[in-house]
């Protein structure tokens, strides 16, 4: 799958992850004051590098973020996978 970068931004807004600039875009999730994933994007525009990876850093299976990026998974949604992983206790 590969995705780009305004399709990675729209998945930060539906997640409601948390944001700030710096020589990438760093991305995090935040629940109940605990940092529980992290990753970045790289400013330009088009297709990201790295892309593989950013599943995974968000704690998420191919096919899950392939539905966050298809506007399939809400962020009560993200919570719940990550409770079912253990990752939220």
């Amino acid at each position: 799958m590969t995705i780009k970068a305004h399709q990675f931004d729209h998945v930060v807004q539906k997640l409601q992850l948390r944001t700030r600039q710096a020589d990438h875009l760093v991305v995090w999730f935040e629940y109940e004051g605990q940092v529980l994933a992290k990753t970045r994007r790289s400013n330009r525009p088009g297709d990201l590098p790295f892309q593989k990876s950013i599943p995974k850093q968000l704690k998420l299976s191919r096919e899950e973020f392939r539905r966050a990026v298809s506007c399939k998974l809400a962020r009560d949604e993200y919570i719940e996978i990550l409770k079912r992983k253990g990752i939220i206790k």
